[in-house]
């Protein structure tokens, strides 16, 4: 069953480990994409639909890391993570929050598009919005 819940932070390290070692191994590796959402800036894409390597929280240096293909996302000093898994171990969204207020959100997936990329959402889409 899915289920949203927030990560205690002594365990991002391991939680995340875990994650990259069984789900991003060899040739399994999915994609991601990275939703920057600032109260001073606004809602933005950093990434769509790259090829996911890794995720990684370094607690020496208080920074999450989102390994991609030719990039990397990092997040300093993040005050929260938050989870969602849609099967047991597999997470396909994380909310990562800092303390002004900006999220970092993260789409996993393991095969198939990530999340629609801005201006492209699917017909019908802003029908069922305005009901």
């Amino acid at each position: 069953m899915a289920s949203t819940r927030k990560l205690p932070r002594n365990e991002w390290k391991d939680y995340f480990d875990r994650f990259s070692r069984t789900y991003l191994k060899d040739e399994q590796s999915g994609a991601a994409t990275v939703e920057v959402m600032s109260p001073t800036l606004g809602d933005q894409f950093e990434v769509s639909s790259v090829r996911l390597l890794g995720l990684d929280y370094d607690p020496k240096g208080s920074t999450f890391e989102v390994l991609l293909e030719n990039v990397d996302h990092l997040v300093f000093d993040p005050t929260e993570i938050w989870i969602y898994e849609g099967e047991p171990g597999f997470v396909s969204t994380i909310e990562v929050v800092q303390a002004d207020g900006t999220k970092q959100i993260i789409y996993v997936r393991t095969s198939g598009p990530v999340a629609p990329r801005p201006g492209t959402a699917s017909p019908g889409a802003g029908a069922a919005a305005r009901r």
